[in-house]
């Protein structure tokens, strides 16, 4: 290694509060039942080096919860969104809407890809598979996969589905989506106080299968209060939905559907994310892609391609999670494959694993000893960290 080389490891390791390539710190304790450690993994391509959060869920104490800004459509810091819920340390999440370069004029809302839920309350659901962004996912797996808690403290992998109606005069229409960024083409979506301020239009916008396809041009919107019809626009809107308050986005055949509704007519809407394995209701959970299950990597993992990741894993029944995060570029990092990390994530003890967005997003963030707001402690790609929609947070009562 070269003096300038090894400058630069130095100074990405003081920037993380990490030690510098080669050199194992012991595990620290965050608080009791969360602890911290970081290590070297030696990768196809090269070293790597790994931040580890160890959770216990055997202690009372301890809970997880989903991070986020307050909305939806709305990002924030690691840093900042664990500090203000009172986090003693987390990571990022779920993939999101980052840009809409292929859709000029339309903001990019920063809502992620898949469900959430947030302290019991059920906050979006998931864009068509073709809507999202972030790596190719394996073979047999979907926008709806979540990694959650259950009320009964215990961590699962699981899949979501929406269940929801819009009541009308005329009849039943099925209901497409929920506070999410794209609807299904031909769909009804509803939007609510969770949403954010961000433009809707971006929920027109391509289609099930081609994210840079075109905005639709049939599309219509409106306004229920209370349980009946205020007011009807031909474009998606923007701008703060008071409580009690739903926003229907219709497009194509789901326009044609809502433009039959009239002012002061009455309209029911339901809506509720269905769990697929486990009747226990999820305390939080947020969306990314499974790539271990029951101890054995998912077929079709990517093998070649090395970036920087984040992941979580369930060990010991759902009783242990593992929230694990590598350092970006430039300092002292070569990353890992899809591949590599089910098998990191295998090694460590978990049975289940799940990868959650990574490059520039890649954070984690503990308390040090004595500390009351968290740091940094891996290395975000560029130096600084990005703004998220959403992470995993670990929680310590006293």
């Amino acid at each position: 290694m070269t003096f300038l080389t090894a400058l630069g490891v130095l100074a990405g390791a003081a920037l993380a509060g990490a030690a510098p390539a080669g050199a194992v710190q012991a595990d620290t304790a965050v608080a009791p039942g969360v602890s911290y450690e970081e290590f070297d993994i030696q990768a196809a391509k090269g070293l790597t080096h790994a931040h580890l959060l160890t959770v216990d869920l055997n202690d009372p104490h301890v809970r997880l919860d989903l991070l986020y800004p307050g909305a939806v459509a709305a990002r924030a810091p690691v840093s900042h969104l664990a500090d203000a819920a009172g986090a003693v340390a987390g990571v990022n999440g779920d993939f999101f809407n980052i840009d809409e370069t292929q859709h000029p004029g339309v903001q990019a809302t920063g809502a992620t890809v898949g469900p959430a839920i947030a302290h019991g309350v059920a906050l979006k659901y998931a864009v068509p598979k073709g809507q999202r962004f972030g790596p190719s996912l394996p073979p047999g797996t979907d926008t709806r996969e979540v990694f959650g808690m259950g009320v009964d403290r215990r961590a699962r992998l699981d899949h979501l589905t929406l269940l929801g109606s819009v009541r009308t005069p005329e009849g039943q229409l099925a209901l497409g989506g929920f506070n999410q960024y794209a609807l299904p083409v031909n769909s009804v979506g509803a939007f609510t106080s969770r949403w954010g301020t961000v433009s809707r239009v971006r929920a027109t916008c391509g289609t099930d299968t081609i994210r840079a396809a075109p905005c639709s041009t049939d599309t219509y919107e409106v306004t229920v209060r209370n349980g009946r019809v205020v007011s009807a626009s031909g474009t998606p809107g923007s701008g703060a939905i008071a409580d009690g308050t739903t926003v229907l986005v219709g497009r194509e055949e789901g326009a044609r559907q809502l433009r039959k509704l009239a002012t002061g007519e009455q309209v029911t809407v339901r809506h509720r994310m269905v769990a697929s394995s486990s009747k226990i209701p999820y305390r939080f959970a947020l969306g990314g892609y499974p790539v271990l299950r029951g101890g054995q990597p998912l077929s079709g993992l990517d093998a070649k391609t090395a970036a920087v990741r984040t992941a979580v894993g369930i060990a010991d029944g759902g009783r242990r999670v593992l929230l694990l995060a590598v350092n970006g570029a430039p300092a002292y990092n070569t990353g890992l494959t899809i591949a590599e990390v089910a098998d990191e994530m295998r090694t460590l003890g978990s049975q289940d694993a799940f990868s959650l967005d990574g490059g520039g997003s890649t954070t984690l963030v503990a308390r040090k000893p004595g500390a009351t707001a968290v740091s940094v402690r891996n290395h975000p790609s560029g130096g600084a960290e990005r703004p998220v929609p959403n992470g995993i947070g670990v929680f310590s009562a006293p």
